[in-house]
């Protein structure tokens, strides 16, 4: 049975909401982004008026004014984008019980059954793409075609509000020509190493020689090679997958720069409390610890150290994250941002040798001290209990590392 796959972009995502929740901007050249002041200053997201102007994600704010000197500048509302991708995925599960998110503005919905043909998807594709701008008020653009990494590429073809489809008898006619950059998992690293042997197009990838490939790329080279081809057997995940979580980590840039083994000090509480408070939620413990560090002329380092038995407790956490960066970061001074990871996860259910030298009683009482203050977080808000650690500094102080951490997409291959 062939497959029918659909990939929804929503277009401009963020700026396509804040535009739909603020009339009075609809028509100008709008651009979501960081906050300067807290040196988060860069474009999210823009919408079609500013694109124009030729400003383009990741770049600073002050550089996309300098092209659109008009470009309104609006913040983030992580909230509310959240919700509403909700209500995007409502309607896509009318469709299919197949339905998996790739961050927030994209899904892949999976039409395949008996007697369903192509043109059923490309007809099915133009209906929900009509009823997101009748009900919802933003535009998608959709990819229709008989795997995931086709789909993707077709919603990337042809924006704003539009469906293309790339039908298994005629797809190559149509991506061949595009540059090799355009395809899923081509960054710009592969993209530069592909370039020295003259890759350029996806169909030059497509023809390729694989031990060529394979001495480049090693494995990926050929996986490449495979979606070139418009081979992909990878599943959609049915709405109730969930995945595996592997890692907890947390990262942010303070207002100013690091400067002294106090200032790491805050931010590593700060971190260790939001990852400390997201593994117990999840009900898991962690053995690793990861820390890295960016330098201001933006080089970034990271190390590991393995804990004597699992923990999710803040102190635990935050203690392992300080020595470890005393031991290895405290020469390089002054540093832009830090993150802290928690890694090999086991359940917190999972019975453990107890520690008969130690104080057991004393580290069950300080779990329930800290799962009592996530409750209180969760009615109140992350800053009605803060450490006397983070206070020395008032811009740390402000930091929300729960509410402001970064979410990831799901690499499609996991699991």
């Amino acid at each position: 049975m062939d497959r029918v796959i659909l990939h929804c972009d929503a277009n401009s995502y963020y700026a396509s909401v804040e535009c739909l929740y603020t009339p009075e901007i609809r028509e100008k050249p709008v651009a979501v982004s960081g906050d300067p002041e807290a040196r988060h200053g860069i474009i999210l997201t823009k919408n079609t008026l500013a694109k124009k102007y030729g400003v383009k994600t990741g770049e600073a704010i002050w550089q996309a004014k300098q092209k659109c000197p008009e470009l309104i500048c609006v913040p983030p509302d992580f909230p509310l984008y959240v919700r509403f991708s909700g209500k995007m995925r409502k309607i896509y599960e009318q469709y299919s019980s197949r339905v998996e998110s790739f961050g927030l503005d994209e899904n892949w919905i999976d039409l395949t059954q008996s007697g369903l043909t192509f043109s059923d998807g490309a007809r099915i594709a133009e209906e929900i793409r009509i009823r997101i701008r009748e009900e919802l008020g933003i535009t998608v653009s959709i990819g229709v075609a008989d795997n995931k990494i086709l789909a993707k590429l077709g919603s990337d073809m042809k924006k704003p509000d539009a469906v293309t489809l790339l039908p298994p008898d005629s797809f190559r006619e149509k991506i061949w020509n595009l540059p090799v950059q355009d395809l899923l998992y081509v960054g710009p690293s592969t993209t530069r190493k592909l370039a020295r042997l003259g890759v350029t197009t996806i169909g030059a990838l497509a023809r390729c020689d694989d031990g060529v490939l394979l001495g480049l790329l090693g494995k990926n080279g050929l996986m490449l090679k495979a979606f070139a081809n418009g081979q992909d057997q990878s599943p959609v995940r049915p709405i109730d997958h969930r995945s595996c979580v592997k890692s907890v980590g947390n990262s942010t840039t303070p207002p100013h720069d690091l400067t002294h083994i106090d200032d790491a000090r805050c931010i590593y509480y700060l971190l260790a409390e939001s990852v400390a408070a997201r593994l117990r939620e999840g009900g898991f413990r962690a053995r690793c610890i990861s820390i890295s560090a960016r330098t201001t002329s933006l080089i970034t380092r990271s190390h590991q150290v393995m804990l004597a038995r699992a923990t999710n407790l803040t102190d635990e956490i935050a203690q392992a994250a300080l020595s470890l960066f005393c031991e290895r970061f405290s020469g390089g001074f002054p540093y832009r941002s830090v993150g802290l990871t928690c890694s090999m996860l086991s359940p917190d259910d999972e019975p453990v040798q107890l520690d008969f030298m130690g104080d057991e009683t004393r580290r069950i009482h300080k779990e329930q001290l800290e799962r009592s203050i996530d409750d209180l977080r969760r009615r109140y808000g992350h800053q009605v209990i803060q450490r006397g650690v983070v206070l020395r500094d008032r811009g740390y102080a402000q930091i929300n590392p729960v509410e402001e951490h970064t979410v990831h997409p799901v690499n499609m291959f996991t699991g």
